[in-house]
C-alpha cells in the first residue's frame, strides 16, 4: 500500500534525475536513492531521530567522510551510516557536497543491498 505521506526532502534526489541507473524507494517509511544498483543515500523527513539525510556507508569510510564534511555524525540508531540532521546550519551544504560525491561515484558512499527476501501468500512451507 503506497505512503500517503509526503517526504519534504526529496529535492535532495533531484539532482539524481538525469542518472540512468537512479532508483528510488521508500525504506523505512522514508525516501531512498540508489545509483548503480548501490543504496547510496535516504531522506528522512520524520520526528528525530528520522529527520535529516542518512549516507549509507562502510564504518572504515567513516573518518574520511567526517574529515570532509564536519556536519555528518553516526545515526543514532543505524550506527554503520552516517546523517546529518535537517536542523544542522551545514545541512544544505552538506547535501549538496554527498549528492555530488554520489554522482562522481564516489567509493565512500553506497552499500550493497541486502537481496529482498521473496514474499509468499501465505506464511507456510510449500508442499
Amino acid at each position: 500500500m503506497p505512503s500517503s505521506i509526503s517526504n519534504s526532502l526529496l529535492w535532495i534526489f533531484d539532482a539524481f534525475e538525469r542518472d540512468p541507473t537512479y532508483v528510488r524507494r521508500r525504506m523505512f517509511g522514508c525516501d531512498a536513492a540508489y545509483i548503480d544498483g548501490l543504496l547510496c543515500l535516504i531522506a528522512a523527513d520524520r520526528d528525530k531521530p528520522w529527520n535529516g539525510l542518512l549516507v549509507c556507508t562502510s564504518q572504515e569510510r567513516h573518518a574520511a567522510l567526517i574529515a570532509d564534511m564536519p556536519a555528518l555524525r553516526l545515526h543514532p540508531v543505524i550506527r554503520k551510516w552516517l546523517y546529518v540532521p535537517q536542523e544542522d546550519p551545514a545541512f544544505e551544504d552538506t547535501v549538496e557536497q554527498l549528492t555530488a560525491l554520489v554522482l562522481e561515484r564516489d567509493p565512500r558512499v553506497g552499500v550493497e543491498p541486502k537481496p529482498r527476501k521473496p514474499r509468499g501468500k501465505s506464511g507456510l512451507p510449500k508442499s
